[in-house]
């Protein structure tokens, strides 16, 4: 059966177009959810006991943004880097869902109007804590917005033991609309995903 009000990206590199509802974009909410349970662990009485219980994985949603007038940064919960939706960079996390128990997940919110003023996004996730095992996350992004069907990548061409996912690629089109890129491409860290897509910034470790 074929869901008309969701596309799903499942090829690398597979993309689709922004469409407008009265020549605007609109708000695009970026949603991040996740499986907090480690699967395959005993959770029994006396697991519990004696301490056993599993550890969830902590995911983090976050961007790398490049302005048209040359600015560039990150909006992610490591740094308390936030972002503002109003004002440059026109973006901003909700918050940080530190299990992923939470129903709405982690959302990143991105102001489409300012479409002039946006050249591109890349949108990312990256193990927090716990081990680095994509397959037991099964992690998916959902990119949600007033005029179309929403978009969905789910992270499920795992690479284990690297934390950082480039999940998708958002990308100015003539100041008319944004292009979204599915990349789903795996990084020992943010300086390698930096690199893989010549964002050129200086990174220093940081915490939350």
């Amino acid at each position: 059966m074929v869901n008309l009000n969701k596309i799903e990206l499942k090829k690398k590199g597979q993309s689709i177009n922004l469409t407008k509802n009265n020549n605007n974009i609109g708000e695009i909410l970026v949603n991040l959810q996740w499986d907090q349970q480690v699967k395959g662990k005993s959770t029994g009485f006396l697991s519990s006991l004696l301490g056993g219980k599993p550890k969830g994985v902590d995911l983090d949603l976050g961007c790398l943004y490049e302005l048209n007038n040359g600015e560039k940064g990150c909006v992610q919960a490591l740094g308390n880097a936030f972002g503002t939706l109003k004002q440059a960079p026109y973006m901003e996390l909700d918050g940080d869902d530190r299990t992923g128990s939470l129903s709405g997940g982690e959302n990143l919110r991105i102001n489409g109007n300012k479409i002039t003023d946006i050249k591109r996004i890349l949108v990312y996730s990256f193990i927090y804590q716990g081990v680095a095992n994509w397959a037991e996350a099964d992690g998916v992004v959902t990119l949600t917005y007033p005029a179309g069907p929403a978009i969905e990548v789910k992270l499920d061409e795992h690479r284990n033991g690297q934390i950082m996912c480039a999940v998708a690629m958002i990308e100015n089109v003539n100041n008319e609309t944004f292009k979204i890129e599915r990349l789903v491409e795996y990084f020992k860290g943010h300086k390698e995903m930096d690199h893989a897509y010549n964002w050129g910034m200086n990174w220093v470790a940081g915490s939350k």
